[in-house]
């Protein structure tokens, strides 16, 4: 008893020196003493104050209870606020941005929140701080945690102003930032001093990181202490300390630029050349793909699926936001940076194999199970040979431009290009790591100069719509530009991610024209479109968010069903070439088969068990390569889709009872040009455009006026701009038993053929 009323006095006489929402410095003694008798989390808070004292850091602590100031209303609380904005969408003080609408409980209550704030409008963008540093550590640590909770909060004291949305909008892209932003007009005293992170467990107890202070070891050495106090599985968290391992799970995507997924190119980001051949190798960031075109803007091939880390064929590997590639003309191989996924890939353009050079990566050839192969096929998966590491200032983190040297080394940087990262070429082992731009000149300056000279003859404005607020380091302009663009033969190719598009600029006569694409069939279906789990996910409509423009039941014998699909194109808008083969799958599920080619140009037909079907279906999971898996009818589609009308052909074989017919087409369309008025005005057209890529403009917060900004921003004829109209028809049969024939014995199989029409949304 004692010992208790003698800490109650020191208690006491602590008290009077701690006010709410203040800095507070203590003596380690007085810290410490507070921390193990007032906090919820005594040990948690024994080791932040040991890391403090130890690296010299300070750290801000703000109360959540809520104080009367003077004004005539009183101040609320910032995580009170955020806690009330959970199951609103928007209010009168606030509306979420990157966020879906539906999604009202994405966030557990009593979960560990990382609050990333101010560093998207106003003064972070201006007060010469790249923000782009604090972006790769929140983006790292949502990356390392997937039981984190991430968001984004700012200030604006207009939150329904569309130059705020066009600004975030152009962030989210360029950063590619996954996690939902909380605009608000209320000003709340923690977000006066810039950037900022602020750390808490179920809206208790905020740790507050102001910019200058944010270091990514103490970060994660809170946030494993939190999660421990959660019971996480520890083994899960001793999984997680490589850099840049990730759970298997579905990737994150922003969720505010899912209509402009539709475009042709979305966010082209950077662009190498191979002269020799009249190739462009051209890094379609968000659309995770690098897209290979000659001189005339033909496609000649793709490097990419989907969103993931994954090798093999070009087809079936998966890549997370390329940037900056290289051309090895000796080799024919492809290098590039895979920036989300923190690695360097190298395509063989010969055998058409994606591997990964650095890190290294354990495959599982070894491992032949079935039930192996089929968790490769269903989830991504990614087995790494390395140690686990510590976060640390040198570790390997979101490269973006990659350049090599005279010496058969590669230069890595980052997007601020305060990393340099050299790597081996041959064996692609880092063999030094350089920090500090000033240094990093002394190394490839002259590399770095040189691009950048080609950009001299180019609008200021135009290149200040690329580039954004941080236009200049060490007095070179436009630094961050340099691997989105390249030369070619007397012209400069130079990406355009405001308007997503490419350019070409004549060095000689200063015009300046837009690469026309065309041979679309070489993308294949879209990933966004179709999903791979829906081979053996047998739930209607298993495939959500993804709208159905026709659905439609049919009562049929059972035998072989002929079927014509005539697609009708909206009036506003025309095919910009043939719907290719390519563009189109077809699925069929249940008591059916899909007709290869070959069979259905014979006249046999045959009966399908469902259970045979789920096996044969498996056998194809298991052992056939992607492009077989889906059996693709070999079937020409009509030369005549060019007139408003697309025709597609399937066949499939039915047996008693239900099944379904699944078709997925891509048709990538501009806006028809009307000869009889004069030009529309470009408000008119980017309205058009917007209103085909996003038709239901579902949620109270479209992307309307964001959108068309962006669009008017680029200063391009809209009229020219190509972009995607995907096609989904379902197509439901419920078959009956099979006709007897005289004798009883034999069954009678029944061809039919039917015919519909969808008019495209």
């Amino acid at each position: 008893m004692a010992v208790r009323f003698r800490r109650l006095g020191v208690i006491s006489r602590v008290l009077p020196q701690i006010y709410s929402g203040k800095h507070y410095r203590q003596s380690r003694q007085d810290m410490d003493l507070f921390s193990s008798h007032l906090n919820p989390l005594p040990q948690v808070w024994a080791n932040i104050n040991r890391s403090f004292e130890e690296r010299g850091y300070h750290f801000q602590r703000f109360s959540t209870v809520p104080e009367t100031s003077q004004e005539s209303f009183p101040e609320i609380d910032l995580l009170s606020f955020i806690e009330s904005t959970f199951d609103e969408f928007e209010g009168p003080c606030h509306r979420w941005f990157n966020k879906t609408e539906d999604s009202r409980d994405f966030y557990k209550r009593d979960g560990v929140f990382l609050v990333l704030g101010g560093a998207f409008l106003g003064d972070s963008l201006e007060s010469g701080r790249d923000p782009n540093v604090m972006f790769e550590k929140v983006k790292l640590l949502q990356q390392r945690y997937p039981m984190l909770h991430v968001m984004g909060f700012q200030f604006s004291s207009s939150i329904c102003s569309d130059a705020v949305y066009t600004c975030l909008l152009q962030i989210i892209l360029k950063e590619y930032i996954t996690f939902p932003i909380l605009l608000s007009n209320k000003n709340f005293s923690e977000m006066t001093d810039g950037a900022c992170c602020i750390l808490f467990k179920g809206f208790k107890s905020p740790l507050l990181y102001h910019e200058r202070d944010v270091n990514l070891e103490i970060i994660d050495k809170v946030i494993k202490e939190l999660n421990v106090q959660r019971n996480e599985n520890p083994s899960l968290m001793s999984n997680l300390k490589s850099t840049w391992v990730k759970r298997t799970e579905v990737i994150k995507e922003p969720h505010v630029s899912s209509s402009l997924r539709n475009m042709l190119l979305y966010f082209p980001g950077c662009i190498s050349v191979d002269e020799s051949g009249n190739r462009f190798f051209l890094s379609d960031s968000c659309h995770h793909r690098i897209v290979i075109f000659d001189c005339n803007g033909k496609i000649l091939d793709c490097i990419g699926s989907s969103p993931g880390f994954e090798d093999g064929e070009f087809e079936s590997a998966k890549l997370l936001c390329p940037a900056a590639s290289f051309y090895h003309a000796v080799e024919d191989c492809l290098y590039f940076v895979d920036s989300e996924n923190h690695a360097i890939r190298r395509a063989d353009m010969e055998r058409r194999v994606l591997e990964t050079l650095h890190p290294t990566c354990n495959t599982s050839k070894n491992n032949t199970s079935i039930w192996s192969r089929i968790i490769d096929k269903l989830w991504m998966k990614r087995e790494v040979d390395t140690k686990s590491e510590e976060l640390s200032s040198e570790s390997f983190l979101f490269p973006w431009h990659l350049m090599k040297s005279l010496d058969s080394n590669l230069f890595i940087l980052n997007r601020s290009l305060e990393t340099l990262w050299i790597m081996d070429l041959a064996s692609g082992v880092i063999k030094e790591v350089v920090k500090g731009f000033p240094k990093i000149l002394e190394i490839c300056g002259q590399v770095i100069l040189e691009k950048t000279s080609l950009l001299k003859q180019m609008a200021c404005d135009w290149l200040q719509q690329q580039a954004g607020n941080n236009c200049s380091l060490e007095g070179i302009p436009y630094a961050g530009l340099m691997s989105s663009l390249a030369t070619f033969q007397d012209n400069i190719i130079i990406c355009d991610t405001v308007g997503q598009r490419v350019l070409k600029f004549g060095r000689q006569s200063g015009s300046i024209s837009s690469f026309r694409f065309s041979n679309f069939g070489i993308l294949g279906l879209p990933y966004w479109v179709s999903s791979s789990l829906e081979r053996v996910f047998a739930v209607d409509n298993a495939l959500s968010g993804v709208p159905t423009d026709h659905v439609q039941c049919f009562n049929l014998l059972p035998g072989r069903i002929d079927i014509k699909l005539n697609v009708d194109i909206p009036e506003d808008i025309e095919l910009v070439e043939p719907l290719q083969e390519g563009c189109v799958w077809r699925q069929a599920r249940g008591a059916a088969t899909e007709i290869s080619g070959e069979e259905s140009r014979g006249e046999s037909s045959k009966k399908v068990g469902i259970a045979q079907q789920w096996y044969d279906e498996l056998d194809n999971l298991v052992f056939l390569p992607p492009e077989e898996e889906l059996s693709a009818e070999e079937e020409n589609i009509s030369d005549g889709n060019l007139q408003g009308r697309v025709c597609i052909d399937c066949a499939v074989n039915t047996s008693p009872g239900t099944s379904e017919v699944i078709i997925y087409a891509a048709l990538y369309v501009k806006l028809k040009r009307n000869p009889n008025s004069a030009e529309d005005s470009q408000v008119k057209n980017a309205a058009r455009v917007e209103d085909n890529l996003n038709p239901d403009r579902s949620g109270r917060m479209g992307l309307r006026d964001p959108l068309i900004r962006c669009m008017l921003k680029s200063n391009q004829d809209l009229g020219e701009l190509v972009f995607m109209k995907p096609l989904h028809v379902r197509l439901k049969f419920d078959c009956r038993d099979h006709p007897k024939a005289v004798n009883s014995k034999d069954i009678i199989l029944t061809d039919s053929s039917i015919e519909v029409n969808v008019a495209l949304n």
